[in-house]
């Protein structure tokens, strides 16, 4: 993790301290990609035994580092109990939220630089709708949307990603992906009745962030 600086010497002591100070058992986490650096499935247990260790209900998205990720079954069996993982689908917490998510990927044209950018993007799309759509049909107070990229341009213009979670009326959206100078660009705050948190583990120094779901 030294490729993005300084800030991540010994990050795993940090975490490990920084999560059990704030998280309690009955906790649910948000992990939101980027969980290993392993290439191959089985070559991420060791990652996965280090978070099964810390407390807490972890669910996970995909990154882009994420290369062991394989098929949702796969990812499913080779999970420890506490670690759920979201694909195309949607999970329902505290019996009345719903959590959303996808990769999400680079900003749209003109910075694509092949037509596999642009055939990615929309699949992306597609599947956060896919996601929307199925939990809109419960009965919820909140859906949050957790993506991995960053939903706005580097110039904080809209994204198909932001139109789509205006119309399904997420309450809270979470991301991260952006690393060292590129982090100046994270946009917090609320936008079009969207509450937007930036949560980047070396952004929060590697303290699990609480998030206010009633709020």
């Amino acid at each position: 993790m030294y490729v993005f600086g300084d800030a991540w010497k010994d990050h795993h002591i940090k975490l490990k301290e920084n999560w059990e100070k704030n998280v309690n058992h009955d906790d649910t986490i948000l992990l939101g990609g980027d969980i290993s650096w392993a290439m191959k499935l089985e070559d991420a247990a060791l990652d996965f035994q280090f978070i099964e260790a810390l407390p807490g209900k972890k669910i996970l998205l995909k990154g882009n580092h994420d290369y062991w990720w394989q098929s949702l079954a796969k990812v499913k069996k080779a999970l420890p109990p506490s670690m759920i993982p979201i694909q195309n689908d949607y999970l329902v917490f505290e019996n009345d939220i719903a959590l959303c998510g996808t990769r999400g990927w680079t900003y749209p044209a003109p910075l694509w630089d092949t037509e596999h950018d642009k055939k990615v993007y929309n699949r992306e799309l597609i599947r956060l709708e896919l996601s929307l759509e199925a939990a809109s049909k419960e009965k919820l107070s909140a859906i949050i949307v957790t993506l991995h990229y960053p939903p706005f341009t580097p110039s904080l213009a809209d994204t198909g990603f932001t139109e789509i979670m205006r119309r399904y009326d997420v309450k809270i959206c979470l991301y991260g992906h952006l690393h060292g100078p590129d982090q100046s660009r994270a946009f917090i705050g609320t936008r079009d009745g969207i509450r937007y948190h930036f949560v980047a583990a070396d952004y929060l120094n590697f303290s699990p962030l609480p998030i206010d779901l009633r709020d």
